[in-house]
C-alpha cells in the first residue's frame, strides 16, 4: 500500500445522516440516525435506528421526512442508544453532507447526557467544492443531478447516506485515488471551514489586531468581532461552532469574511464597539446604544442634607459631579435602593419615597438613622452619603482637551492615533503627520456608556501605563452629546 492511499486503504469511513425535529440543536432533537461503514472500497457494515425525540414532531417536519409521532412512539430515546452509537463511531472518520449540522446535533445529544463526543470529521460539501471547484452549488440535490446519481428517498437517514456514498464513490472513480486521497488529507488536516466559504479563507486573514465581520446571504451583516490576531480568532470560531446552535446557524449562513486592521488592541475594541452599535449585526449579543442614559447627582437641600436626584442631561465637563451611568430609570433606582439598604441612608433624601412631612418609612423599621426628621447630624449624614456613593463617581477627564492615544505595531509598522475626549473616541488618525490641520471644533460625538467604561479602563488601568498619550489642545474640543 502506497503512502498516498493510506487513508482510503485503511481508514473506516462512517457515512452518517440524521433527521431531526428542527434546525436548532439547543432544543430540537434527533429522530433518526443512519450509518453505512466503508473501508478500502467496500461497505463493511450498516446501522440505523429511529429515535424517540421526547418532543412533538411538527406537521412540516413530518411532511418533509415522513417520520411521525406514531413512528417514534416506541423507539428508543437517545440515552438508550448513546453507548452503542459511540462504539459504532469509535476510530472512524465521521462523514456527513454539511457535516456541521449532523456533527453539531450528535455532540449536543451527548452533551445533554453529560458526555463529550469528538471525531475526525469529513464534510462531503467541502469535498465536492475541493474536487469540483467550477460548480457553484454543492447541496445533495445538485450533486445527484450533476453526477447522474441514482435517485434515493431524500430526507430519510439511509436514503441520504446512499446518495452521499454514491457521490463519494463516483468522485473516487472519476478523480482517482491520488486526487481523492490528497483532498481528504487536506480537509482533515486544515481548520474546519464553513461549507459556503472558500477553503483558503484563513490564508488571506491578517495575523495582527483588528476587527472582522461575517456576512451572509445578500451581504447581510451577521457578526462583528475583534482580536489581537484576526486569523487565529476567526479560525477559533470555525473550530468551535459545533458547540452551540447559535454557532451552527451562523456558520451555515456565512458567505463572506472581511476585516479592518488596527495598530493595537484599544483601536480594535473601539472600532468593534462602534460597528456593533451602528451596524447592528444579527448575531452579536452585546448591548446597543442606550437611548437615554441616567445618572445620579447629589446636592444639598434647604436643610443642608445631601439629596440625590436622577439626571438625564449630563454635562461632560463636570463628570466628577455625577455618580453612575445607567441605561434606564429603573436601573438607577435599583442602585439607589441597594445603597440605601447597605448604608442606612434615608429613602426620602435618595428620592425613593415622596418628599413629604414626617420621617421616611425605613425610619420606622430602624433602617434610616433619622436624616429625614433631623435625628441625624447633617455633617455626619453627608459624610456617610459621600462615602456610600464614592465608588460610583464618574471619572473627570484629566486633560485640558482632546488627546491622541498612540498605538504602534512593531510587526506591521502601523501607527494609529486614537483621538479621545471626555472618554469618547472621536477619530482615528493613521500617523503623526495627520495631526497637522486636524480640527474637531465642528464635530460632535455621542456620549456612550460602553465607550466610557472601555476608555477609562484602558487609560486609567494598568494597561494605560504603557500607552503613549499626546495632548492635542490646538485641535479644539468637539461637542460631546448625550444620546
Amino acid at each position: 500500500m502506497t503512502k498516498n492511499t493510506q487513508i482510503l486503504g485503511s481508514a473506516t469511513f462512517a457515512f452518517l445522516d440524521i433527521e431531526t425535529t428542527g434546525g436548532n440543536s439547543s432544543h430540537d432533537r434527533i429522530t433518526e440516525i443512519g450509518i453505512r461503514f466503508w473501508r478500502a472500497g467496500e461497505v463493511v457494515g450498516e446501522w440505523q435506528t429511529l429515535i424517540n425525540p421526547e418532543t412533538r414532531i411538527s406537521p412540516f417536519i413530518e411532511s418533509l421526512t415522513g417520520i411521525s409521532d406514531a413512528m417514534v412512539a416506541d423507539a428508543p430515546v437517545f440515552e438508550d442508544i448513546a453507548g452503542v452509537l459511540e462504539e459504532q463511531l469509535k476510530d472512524t472518520i465521521f462523514v456527513a453532507h454539511n457535516a456541521r449540522f449532523d456533527y453539531g446535533f450528535i455532540k449536543a445529544e451527548f452533551r445533554r447526557l453529560g458526555l463529550l463526543f469528538s471525531a475526525k470529521v469529513l464534510c462531503t460539501v467541502k469535498l465536492s467544492r475541493t474536487l469540483y471547484p467550477g460548480f457553484r452549488r454543492h447541496n445533495m440535490d445538485a450533486l445527484i443531478e450533476r453526477h447522474h446519481l441514482e435517485q434515493v428517498q431524500r430526507h430519510r437517514a439511509l436514503g441520504d447516506v446512499s446518495a452521499m456514498m454514491a457521490f463519494f464513490e463516483h468522485a473516487l472513480a472519476e478523480k482517482g485515488n491520488d486526487a481523492m486521497e490528497a483532498a481528504i488529507r487536506n480537509l482533515l488536516q486544515r481548520p474546519s471551514i464553513p461549507s459556503n466559504l472558500p477553503t483558503d479563507v484563513l490564508q488571506d486573514l491578517p495575523r495582527g489586531p483588528g476587527v472582522y465581520r461575517f456576512y451572509g446571504e445578500n451581504d447581510a451583516l451577521l457578526y462583528v468581532g475583534k482580536s489581537t490576531n484576526i486569523a487565529q480568532r476567526v479560525a477559533s470560531h470555525f473550530s468551535g461552532d459545533h458547540n452551540s446552535s447559535r454557532g451552527i446557524r451562523m456558520s451555515e449562513s456565512l458567505r463572506r469574511v472581511d476585516w479592518t486592521e488596527t495598530a493595537g488592541e484599544l483601536g480594535a475594541l473601539l472600532l468593534e464597539l462602534k460597528q456593533i452599535k451602528q451596524l447592528k449585526p444579527l448575531f452579536n449579543r452585546r448591548s446597543r446604544a442606550a437611548k437615554n442614559l441616567v445618572s445620579i447627582e447629589l446636592a444639598e437641600n434647604s436643610s443642608g442634607y445631601l439629596q440625590a436626584r436622577l439626571v438625564w442631561e449630563i454635562e461632560p465637563h463636570r463628570l466628577g459631579d455625577y455618580f453612575g451611568l445607567f441605561r434606564s430609570k429603573k436601573d438607577a433606582e435599583k442602585a439607589l435602593s441597594g445603597i440605601a439598604a447597605k448604608n442606612d441612608l434615608c429613602n426620602k433624601l435618595l428620592g425613593l419615597e415622596p418628599d413629604g412631612d414626617g420621617p421616611c418609612f425605613q425610619r420606622s423599621l430602624g433602617r434610616c438613622r433619622g436624616a429625614c426628621d433631623g435625628g441625624e447630624d447633617v455633617v455626619r449624614y453627608n459624610l456617610r452619603t459621600q462615602i456610600a456613593f464614592h465608588g460610583l463617581r464618574l471619572k473627570t477627564w484629566p486633560w485640558k482637551g482632546p488627546v491622541g492615544v498612540v498605538e504602534h505595531n512593531v510587526r506591521t509598522g502601523r501607527t494609529d492615533i486614537l483621538v479621545v475626549y471626555n472618554w469618547m473616541h472621536v477619530a482615528t488618525l493613521q500617523g503623526m503627520d495627520e495631526i497637522d490641520g486636524l480640527s474637531l471644533r465642528d464635530q460632535a460625538v455621542n456620549f456612550d456608556l460602553d465607550s466610557y467604561k472601555l476608555v477609562v479602563k484602558a487609560l486609567m488601568g494598568q494597561d494605560g501605563r504603557s500607552l503613549k498619550v499626546i495632548e492635542l489642545d490646538a485641535v479644539g474640543a468637539p461637542d460631546v452629546l448625550m444620546p
